[in-house]
């Protein structure tokens, strides 16, 4: 469950392109490694974190459309490329361009994920946060949360049939365009 006593105080935390922000959980999604960096722009304590679900970072203007995604993923054992905002303890918040893998034991087994985040340009942030605006609006128009992710997803699969693209690929073309710059 996603933390609901903190609220966002517009201030946006940035990091250097040459951190990473790592993190590893079990396959329930509760934090079991958290490194300092990730302590640092969260601004949680180590203990604050660990075993509690990932999500104790989620923003609210983060859908749960683009968390289904990551999920239906991860679980299938493919990895995933997101750009994510995330809320701090302090009310701040961050951006990241988010890379998510299954980890595997000896048997194929999926035991838990390994994600690492990068800086984000804010130019590239700007034209996800407002893809992730509509999404969270539509979310909003439902109370049960399966009905909402439902319309936050088909209208994620609207906007990309309309362009032609996978979000994998819109992912990638952003991705592709910060190299460029």
């Amino acid at each position: 469950m996603r933390r609901t006593d903190i609220t966002p105080t517009g201030v946006e935390r940035t990091f250097r392109d040459d951190q990473i922000i790592v993190s590893k959980t079990d396959p329930q999604g509760r934090l079991t490694y958290v490194n300092r960096l990730f302590m640092e722009i969260s601004a949680f304590e180590e203990a604050d974190l660990i075993g509690q679900p990932h999500n104790v970072i989620r923003h609210p203007d983060m859908p749960r459309t683009i968390f289904g995604l990551l999920w239906e993923r991860i679980r299938s054992g493919q990895e995933v490329f997101a750009y994510v905002v995330n809320l701090a303890h302090d009310g701040a918040h961050y951006w990241v361009l988010a890379h998510v893998t299954p980890t595997f034991d000896e048997a194929g087994r999926i035991v838990g994920h390994h994600s690492t985040r990068r800086s984000v340009m804010a130019s590239k942030a700007a034209r996800f946060a407002a893809l992730y605006r509509d999404l969270c609006a539509a979310e909003a128009q439902h109370a049960n949360i399966h009905d909402a992710v439902a319309a936050g997803r088909a209208l994620l699969d609207a906007r990309l049939a309309e362009t032609g693209t996978t979000y994998d690929e819109l992912v990638w073309s952003v991705i592709n365009a910060e190299v460029a710059a």
